[in-house]
This record gives C-alpha cells, structure tokens and sequence, in this order.
C-alpha cells in the first residue's frame, strides 16, 4: 500500500514554516508511537490543512503508505477537507461496512478500512490540522477513550505550536523564568493527570467486571482490556519523564537516607525475572553502606537496564547484576552477552528515538535507555556503556552515596538565580 501510486500527489514546495514548526517538538515522535499503541493502526501522521493544500509535516509508518513529511495530497480527496470545514473528529474501524463511508470516495481511494482523525485547533481558534492514524485493516475504535486520547494529544501537539510562536514574536528576548516554569507545568500536568485519570478509571473498572462476568469470553475481553491499559500506563510514564526531562525540568528525585536499597532492587530483580522466565540472570549485590538517593527512580532505572539486557543480549547467555557501595560511591552493572553494539550506535544510544529499524516491534516507545541516563544525571551519576564481542556488554550506573540536592534541582535554582541578577 503506497499513496504514491494514487492519484493526487503532488510534491511541490511545502509549507516550510509548518513543517519546521512541528520539526521542534521532540515529542512528536513519541506521540505518534502512541496513537498508533492506542488505535492498534499502523499509520499515523500530523498534516498541515488549509483551504488550499494538505501537507504532511511528520509520519509514522509501518504499512508502507509513501507519504514523507513536506509530502502532499490533492486536498479535496481528503476527509481532513471535511474537518476542517465542520471541525468535528471522524472516526470509524471497518469503511465498508459502515453506512456513510461503505460509498465514500476517499478510503477507497487510499485502500484503508480504519481511520481516525482529530482537529489541531491552537489557542486562536485557528484550525491547523489534524492528527490522524488510518490501516488498511478494520479496528476495534468504538472505545471512548481512543478518541478523548487522542483529543489529549492535539491539545499538546496545539500547546507546543502556540509555545513556539509566543517564543518567535518575543524575537531574542528570554521569557520570563516564571512564565516557562508555568507553560512547563501545565504541559506535564496534562500528561500526568488528564491521561492518567480516565486510564484508571478503565482499570478499575476492568476489575470490577472481571469479579462479576462468568462466561470465558467476558473474561478474555476483560483480561484484554487490563493488558491494555497496563500498556497504555507504562506509555504514559514514559511520556512523562520524557517530557519533564526535555522541557528543563529534568526527571524529579526525591533523596532519601536508604537503608533497604538492595531488597528494592531485588524486588525488580524478582520481577523481571517473573515476565522472562526462560532467561537466567545472575546477582551479586553486598550494598555495605547506605545511599543517599530516590529508590523509586533508581529502581526505574535498573528495571530499564535488566530489560533492555534480557532483550537484546544472548538468550544462551545469563544477564549479569552487580551492585555494591563503599563510603563514597554506589555502582550498579547490568551485563549481557551477545553481539557488541556499534560505536555509532553507542555515540547516540542515550538519545531519545535512537532505536534502529529492525527493532520496530519491540514494545514500548524506546525511551528506556534515555530515561535511564536522566535518572542518573538526576542523581548527580554517570551512566555508561562498554561493549565488546568477547566480554558483552556492561551498562555501568555510580553517584555518589551521600548526595544532599538532586541536580535538576541546583540547576533550576541556578536558573532562577541566573533570571534575577
């Protein structure tokens, strides 16, 4: 399925300023991955709409589609066209089986039978665009909750561009340090609160029907409905450390005197081990002082680095856990065997969206690996790698043990300093 070979492409001059406009918002990536975790479709793309063009400005593709962001498609073979005159979302998971689309020109044209497309309207009232999934395959989209989310997703996608003019009519003038603590506030809570809050009450109410429904298939669909929003929780998460770690404000730490850090992470230990039965990891951890630090994130960050190793080292081979402290630094080592990671790819490896092709169907959105070294960065650490064909590869976290202010904090203090002088 390619829509380069449909008619209407057209490959002229794009709209640049949209184009690079969605281009800054580190996020988008990330957003699209999840609209299409969401929808189940494999297609998911932002586009530029006016009452002229319909421009592409960035894509997620599985299918095949053909479009590139700058890339556009005649206008009125669209049902964006349609949006943007009524403005209202489009949804539907089987075309021609439903009875206003069975006849409808435009998936027929494309080859799609599920389709989702949300207005971008921003802070004006302006309509942008819209952010839309669609695949050649029907989708089960009769959840509300696929629709409120991805109504989430516009109103950042909206926020981000509304941010960036702000920024370009204030020229090279500096916002207030208040004022972007404040745009970063609000944008984190979005993520944290308006998606979390309906997400539990799915949970929740998941569980309630599991203790009543009888028959096996109530059951199976409850217990499909569950493994989903567990999904949908930890993508959430990651979205939400992402975004606090590239707005400023870095991932949040909270410091403790820790007495019982080895039980925690052998708590992780027992977990991991729990999902990956068929894989062997060996632990070795004499924790002989303790450590200054928030066993929450560094819990978070070994849960990241045991599944990264148990997915992509040797499956012959045992993943390897080494953790000790002294009277001045704590290290932890995550080890596997396997193939050395290239030194290109290790240049970029804590970057987010650094994962490669071939690595597509792994779940999750890729940002472990990111969200891990922020987390040591938080806890005033390093966070290295060291790979090699012969001896595997070491993922390497030490901080100090006694450590009095997390590092996101001191910076933003310096900041603030920094905007008062």
């Amino acid at each position: 399925m390619r829509a380069d070979s449909t008619p209407g492409i057209s490959k002229h001059r794009p709209i640049t300023a949209d184009l690079e406009a969605i281009r800054r918002i580190g996020s988008v990536p990330t957003i699209l991955q999840a609209v299409a975790h969401t929808t189940g479709m494999r297609f998911a793309a932002i586009a530029r709409v006016t009452d002229t063009d319909w421009t592409v400005c960035a894509v997620h593709d599985l299918i095949d589609f053909g479009l590139k962001p700058g890339e556009e498609l005649m206008l009125e073979s669209t049902i964006c066209n349609e949006i943007r005159q009524h403005h209202q979302p489009v949804v539907f998971g089987h075309a021609s089986a439903h009875p206003q689309f069975a006849q409808h020109p435009t998936p027929k044209l494309y080859g799609f039978e599920s389709y989702i497309s949300i207005p971008i309207f921003l802070a004006d009232g302006e309509f942008f665009g819209t952010l839309c999934a669609l695949d050649p395959l029907p989708a089960k989209l009769d959840e509300p909750n696929v629709v409120a989310t991805l109504q989430l997703f516009a109103k950042l996608i909206a926020a981000e561009l509304d941010t960036q003019d702000r920024l370009e009519k204030s020229a090279s003038a500096l916002l207030d340090a208040q004022e972007t603590a404040k745009l970063r506030e609000q944008f984190i809570a979005v993520l944290g609160h308006d998606l979390r809050n309906p997400l539990m009450a799915i949970r929740v109410g998941a569980e309630l029907l599991q203790l009543t429904a009888l028959d096996p298939s109530s059951q199976r669909t409850i217990g499909h409905i569950q493994r989903s929003s567990l999904r949908m929780a930890e993508l959430i998460k990651d979205i939400l450390d992402f975004a606090r770690g590239r707005l400023g404000g870095g991932i949040p730490a909270v410091f403790e005197q820790e007495d019982d850090l080895a039980e925690e992470l052998r708590n992780v230990i027992a977990e991991v081990q729990q999902a990956h039965q068929d894989r062997a990891i060996d632990v070795s951890v004499a924790i002989g002082h303790p450590v200054a630090c928030d066993v929450r994130r560094v819990a978070q960050l070994l849960a990241n680095l045991l599944t990264n190793a148990v997915i992509h080292g040797a499956a012959d081979q045992p993943v390897r856990i080494a953790a000790r402290s002294d009277d001045e630094t704590f290290e932890l080592v995550v080890s596997n065997g396997g193939h050395a990671i290239p030194a290109g790819k290790i240049a970029r490896l804590f970057q987010p969206f650094s994962r490669d092709a071939d690595q597509s169907a792994q779940p999750g959105l890729g940002l472990g690996l990111y969200i891990a070294a922020e987390i040591a960065r938080a806890h005033r650490g390093t966070l290295q790698v060291i790979s090699s064909t012969d001896a595997g590869t070491h993922f390497i976290f030490r901080m100090p043990v006694r450590c009095a202010e997390p590092a996101a904090a001191a910076e933003n203090r310096g900041r603030d300093r920094t905007s008062l002088a």
